[in-house]
């Protein structure tokens, strides 16, 4: 009988692997375009994590634009206020009293960090390359291939056909440009570096150009955005090398331009480094880093270049496999698929398309060893970007990391928790000089120089918690992976920095008894008018809560800590519990308001839902249902992370059309013809908490068992996705048809105990480590 299962089992399996080849023409994983861009937005984005580039696909002049992710304006500093602390006692009883506009007076002008704002992330240059196509120019193509992270633009001038492929390789470290041709000769281009910065050029070789600069502050204003602090003086050095080869035809080089003439092909290397070592030593030198990058690749061909390029990203790209459906709007350039849906078309394949291009952007911008994804994760040509393209800690910059582990990419999970590691060292002078604790705390944004002190102004920066959020990441990944060693050596010293923080600023209320966070605030959002400054918002209670309970889990898991662990269980009965209001909402704050903005873009109180799991349908029914009051009057605007975060929280809530719908409206209307998410210019979280909400619809495990499509819309009917990952440190492989699971492959890294429900069905299964096994559409376990 298991003969039989088994040969049935791989008949099956073979079918669904033959039709998904049938269809992957009408499901190509490309972004494409039938003219260059002219906008920012309209560029195809390319990276490795460290370096990010923009192409834009002109014909005549191509314009690159280029970041290096250590860039930033302004220099180590480290924003304490030594006169803050004396001022805590002052506020917190003037909030316990109900003075909360005059507590949050005094807090601005009093506990805010020196210089109030932080620095941004700067574009470091431009390639541009100047072509001699005097015909008219005909079959253009612009396209990005996510499989192979490839920007290709082609078309035909006279009787001409001329290709370029553009990739950034992390294999390498290097901005490939390679230009081509079907006819010999036809290639003749001038290269050309410029800077928005203090800039020099320079040539070190008949085929290289060097440009040196670096950032100047003039302490003068910083023009559009008011939210980066002006600094006077010398910061980080960079350097950018350019370098080419040709097959045939002849280069030149003068101090400002590579020129290439009569070429039969040519291949344009570009690299960049700053003089940044780290948050407090900008002492290293770039040349000797570009250097070394440039005579690594120098006897590598263009083809080993490429091949090296993409065996490294499709090693991470390929684990996740997804399809929604088919259909002919793949035959229709991306910008119009998106008008298409603008016009109430309906379009899976577009929703797997962005599902994956959230992926390829991680990729692309979080890599080992770099830094992390800021706000517009690696890619920026403003020197004044909206809010400094840094890290806000209050939503932002964990969205961004929804879906590392989720989407197996733990990988590019760690310039995050190096980021964490570093704010518990800054954060640990702010909880001593500013509040008098021990521990580490951050606050709702920082910078490269790793800011944790409260910035912006008290209506949005005194807000405590954001160290807290940053390590549910690290508990997160733990849970995914199993790794002990990680826990204890990585994870669970700076989940217990954090804590301790919390048991000493946790202070008694006068009229309740409850431990409560004050001063803090529910992020950006105001419950009286202009005055968010409060105590023991719903959203910190909900962050304690799970930060408590992880670093008792933990503490447990690795024998240690038996006395603080019993701190922690103390102060968790103290907490204020969560509340539900007169509207048969959950209450955002310890009182019931009618808040100024409704429709608010944050729903912060719905931490405890979705990323967190202290509330859900099965455990806390009637917390479930308030928080399904409260999205329902939050509405369904927002910006792109705001509508991306909604539609996960309805993951969570199993309302499956709900989510299909805020998911399809993001793409109509928040996003760019790049698919980058707008805002203006665009923000990266909406990408990232996009394709997190997409594999919440179709994988959830935080209650402790695999739950298989908890959210699957009509709108896709037929499918299958592979490689999603779930606690417990399984790997997940899902078929379904006519909007019912027929199969599921499971993989167990850790062999453990696998709960898997679907509808109304739940079943165990012991597994051993490394140990696939296969359920049909009844939960009936065949075995391999």
């Amino acid at each position: 009988m298991k003969t039989i299962q088994v040969v049935y089992l791989t008949l099956v399996i073979f079918c669904v692997a033959i039709v998904s080849t049938s269809r992957a023409e009408k499901t190509s994983l490309k972004l494409w375009y039938n003219e260059p861009a002219q906008k920012w937005t309209q560029a195809l984005p390319i990276g490795n994590g460290r370096l990010g580039a923009m192409v834009f696909g002109r014909v005549e002049k191509e314009r690159i634009q280029f970041n290096e992710d250590s860039f930033w304006s302004g220099r180590p500093h480290d924003y304490l206020n030594p006169q803050a602390r004396q001022y805590l006692d002052k506020v917190r009883s003037l909030i316990f009293q109900g003075e909360y506009r005059r507590a949050q007076e005094i807090a601005d002008e009093r506990m805010m960090g020196i210089p109030r704002f932080l620095q941004a992330y700067q574009p470091m240059g431009e390639l541009f390359l100047q072509f001699k196509n005097s015909q008219s120019i005909k079959n253009y193509h612009r396209e990005l291939d996510l499989e192979n992270a490839i920007v290709t633009v082609s078309y035909q001038a006279g009787d001409v056909k001329y290709k370029r492929e553009v990739f950034c390789s992390a294999a390498d470290g290097v901005i490939i440009v390679y230009l081509s041709c079907d006819k010999p000769g036809q290639i003749s281009v001038q290269a050309e570096l410029t800077s928005p910065h203090h800039y020099t050029l320079e040539k070190q070789s008949d085929a290289r150009l060097v440009m040196t600069g670096q950032w100047i502050g003039d302490g003068g204003p910083k023009g559009e955005d008011s939210l980066i602090a002006p600094v006077k003086g010398k910061g980080i050095k960079f350097e950018s090398h350019l370098q080419v080869r040709s097959e045939g035809g002849d280069v030149s080089l003068n101090n400002e331009k590579i020129i290439v003439t009569k070429a039969d092909s040519a291949t344009f290397i570009l690299t960049a480094a700053t003089s940044f070592k780290n948050y407090r030593d900008i002492t290293g030198n770039p040349s000797v880093v570009c250097r070394r990058i440039i005579s690594n690749v120098s006897r590598k061909s263009y083809e080993q270049l490429r091949d090296a390029h993409i065996a490294d990203y499709r090693e991470l790209f390929t684990r996740v496999k997804l399809q929604l459906g088919n259909s002919n709007a793949v035959d229709k350039p991306t910008d119009k698929r998106i008008e298409s849906l603008r016009n109430s078309g309906s379009d899976p394949g577009l929703i797997a398309l962005f599902f994956h291009y959230g992926r390829y952007l991680l990729i692309s911008s979080s890599r080992p060893g770099t830094q992390p994804a800021n706000l517009q994760g690696i890619w920026n040509d403003r020197k004044s970007p909206p809010w400094g393209s840094k890290y806000t800690l209050n939503i932002n910059a964990e969205c961004n990391y929804w879906p590392a582990e989720v989407c197996n990419l733990a990988e590019c999970h760690q310039p995050l928790f190096d980021l964490i590691t570093d704010l518990s060292v800054t954060g640990s002078e702010v909880a001593k000089q500013h509040y008098g604790c021990r521990g580490w705390l951050a606050h709702h944004n920082t910078d490269i120089w790793r800011a944790a002190t409260p910035v912006d102004g008290a209506f949005w920066g005194m807000w405590p918690t954001g160290g807290a959020w940053l390590v549910q990441h690290l508990w997160e990944h733990f849970q995914f992976s199993g790794d002990k060693e990680f826990l204890a050596k990585r994870a669970y010293p700076l989940m217990k920095g954090a804590a301790q923080f919390f048991l000493d600023y946790l202070v008694e209320d006068p009229k309740n008894g409850y431990l409560v966070t004050c001063p803090s605030l529910s992020p950006e959002i105001a419950h009286h008018e202009g005055v968010s400054i409060c105590a023991a918002p719903t959203m910190d209670i909900q962050i304690i809560t799970d930060l408590f309970n992880h670093c008792i889990e933990a503490g447990e898991i690795l024998n240690t800590d038996k006395a603080f662990r019993s701190q922690l269980q103390t102060a968790l009965k103290r907490l204020p519990p969560m509340q539900v209001g007169k509207y048969g909402q959950l209450q955002e704050w310890l009182f019931d308001v009618n808040e100024p903005e409704p429709e608010h873009r944050h729903i912060s109180h719905l931490f405890g839902l979705f990323p967190g799991d202290s509330i859900s349908l099965q455990s806390t029914p009637e917390l479930a249902k308030a928080v399904t009051v409260s999205l329902q009057r939050r509405g369904d605007g927002g910006m792109g992370w705001g509508v991306a975060w909604k539609a996960a929280c309805w993951a969570r809530l199993k309302n499956a059309e709900r989510c299909e719908k805020l998911i399809r409206q993001l793409l109509a209307t928040n996003t760019n013809p790049n698919l980058f998410c707008e805002i203006e210019p665009f923000q990266i979280d909406g990408n990232f908490a996009s394709t997190a909400a997409i594999a919440e619809m179709l994988l959830q495990s935080q209650d402790g068992g695999i739950q298989l499509l908890p959210a699957l819309p009509s709108a896709w009917p037929a499918g299958f996705v592979k490689g999603l990952r779930a606690r417990g440190g399984f790997e997940v492989e899902i078929y379904w048809e006519k909007g019912l699971m027929k199969k599921t492959i499971i993989y167990s890294l850790k062999g453990k105990t696998a709960i898997i429900s679907y509808r109304n069905k739940t079943i165990e299964v012991e597994t051993k480590p490394e140990q696939t096994f296969v359920l049909d559409g009844d939960l009936e376990l065949l075995e391999l």
